[in-house]
């Protein structure tokens, strides 16, 4: 076949594309994430109004986004969105970025998670291979993790099909697994003083440090302070809600994109919402708010609970040690589930970047089942060097604060291309435009600026890392002449 025959095929229903959102935005953070942000606010509910919060801001960023991807249902998604609203420039930003730190970060982190679990079920993992000096070591885990994003990209690249059919067997495991969580949890917790406990002071927020000689200092937080802390710890849930515009990468693959990709990124971040706030409801009906580090799973409560482990110890309280054992085996369903959908996005935005020459040349070929294979390929030894290295979670943190940025700018492109490009198709409108994205931008502009402020170190790195496209652009634009 030769490469002029060759294009990305419209094969992913309404369903499938749902499921992609979903199932991109699960992966291990609901199941850790609470007990840092316990530590942090201290508060019942103010956790469950971060949450909210957290909710309420990717669905009216996903509706935004709706309204781009009915004008542009094109491979590469919001790099084509920012590339058509502020230039190549600030597209070419965007894709550095998800190719060095977003998508590669993340599907390092998410295969190292897996790894981690299923030591629980075979220690030898934990094993090392290699240790040089006490800053870094190479362990089984981190050659499982490579072995499984290598298996993954190997069968994304039999054609879209494998991946969807994988992508829509493990979400939908992973779903019915957390609601027999949340209705088991709930049910169980109800039947205690658990819950009623966690809401006697529920307003009351403090800030819980662990020092080094083992002491605990408690802080009251109050007006300004816990505004701040709030700002801080809603990077531990928005992380958790991320990758859910994955599905706008694979516009161009997408049965009558127009209509099917605002509906996924609106079910598809409902139904994750829903999800998160009754998962936190039922940890907070099993477990209680405040512990100390040693102790009984009781005792620890979810702000200590084991290495942040809170969905497993809630399980170990429905189900004992087998409950331990089953929500491992739930985070490795739902962590493999979540790579198999990062990795299929992925691939297309770098191809759409090659089409640009922006990126490697070879990255913008599709193989015989119509799938960009070596784009593939790139961005799954970058994640492996990723796994190697160790620095995927400082990587991660570091580029939150950019992904936030470009969210802020791909929303105000809304705006721009409005005002440039009235006559445009627009098969879909932004719900509750102009309010609704600019309460968006404004809400998350507070979040950057907090951030700047309390996490000066790690947000001025991630702009590093975005800074550092600036001459790699000019570098490939070069070429390019």
């Amino acid at each position: 076949m030769s490469q002029e025959k060759q294009h990305l095929q419209r094969s992913l229903g309404l369903i499938d594309a749902t499921s992609l959102v979903a199932g991109s935005m699960i992966g291990s953070g609901i199941f850790l994430v609470t007990a840092a942000m316990a530590r942090d606010v201290g508060s019942a509910a103010w956790i469950l109004v971060i949450w909210l919060v957290t909710g309420l801001l990717t669905m009216s960023a996903a509706l935004s986004y709706g309204e781009l991807a009915g004008m542009m249902p094109n491979a590469g998604g919001q790099y084509v969105y920012i590339q058509r609203a502020y230039g190549k420039l600030i597209s070419f930003l965007y894709g550095w970025t998800v190719f060095t730190v977003i998508q590669t970060g993340t599907i390092a982190a998410v295969a190292v998670a897996f790894s981690n679990y299923t030591a629980v079920f075979f220690p030898i993992l934990e094993n090392k291979i290699l240790t040089i000096g006490e800053s870094f070591s190479f362990t089984n885990k981190q050659v499982l993790a490579m072995f499984i994003i290598a298996l993954l990209t190997y069968i994304n690249t039999k054609g879209i099909r494998s991946g969807k059919i994988i992508q829509v067997v493990f979400t939908s495991a992973k779903l019915i697994a957390l609601f027999a969580l949340i209705i088991l949890g709930i049910y169980i917790g109800f039947h205690t003083n658990t819950f009623a406990d966690n809401f006697s002071s529920m307003w009351e927020a403090k800030k819980t440090v662990l020092e080094e000689d083992g002491t605990l200092t408690i802080t009251k937080l109050s007006g300004i302070a816990l505004i701040g802390a709030m700002g801080a710890t809603i990077i531990n849930s928005l992380f958790s809600s991320d990758a859910w515009n994955n599905v706008t990468f694979i516009a161009a693959e997408i049965k009558d994109p127009k209509k099917n990709i605002p509906r996924s990124l609106f079910l598809g971040t409902l139904i994750v919402t829903i999800i998160y706030i009754l998962a936190n409801i039922a940890y907070l009906a099993l477990l209680p708010l405040n512990g100390s580090p040693d102790g009984t799973v009781v005792q620890n409560g979810i702000m200590f609970a084991s290495q942040d482990r809170v969905g497993a110890a809630a399980a170990s309280i429905i189900m004992g040690n087998v409950g331990v054992l089953l929500m491992a085996g739930l985070i490795m369903v739902s962590t493999f589930g979540c790579n198999i959908g990062l990795i299929l996005s992925g691939g297309r935005l770098f191809y759409a970047m090659a089409k640009d020459g922006l990126f490697f040349k070879r990255a913008g070929e599709l193989n015989n089942y119509d799938v960009p294979a070596k784009a593939l390929w790139f961005q799954c030894l970058w994640a492996c060097i990723l796994c190697i290295s160790g620095k995927y979670g400082d990587l991660l943190t570091y580029a939150t604060f950019a992904s936030l940025l470009f969210y802020i700018l791909t929303i105000g492109g809304l705006f721009i291309l409005r005002k440039r490009e009235p006559d445009a198709e627009r098969p879909y409108k932004a719900f509750g435009y102009p309010f609704v994205p600019i309460l968006y931008m404004i809400i998350t502009g507070l979040i950057c600026v907090d951030l700047l402020i309390y996490d000066t170190r790690n947000t001025g790195l991630g702009l590093f890392i975005v800074a550092l496209g600036v001459p790699v652009f000019y570098i490939f634009m070069k070429k390019k002449e």
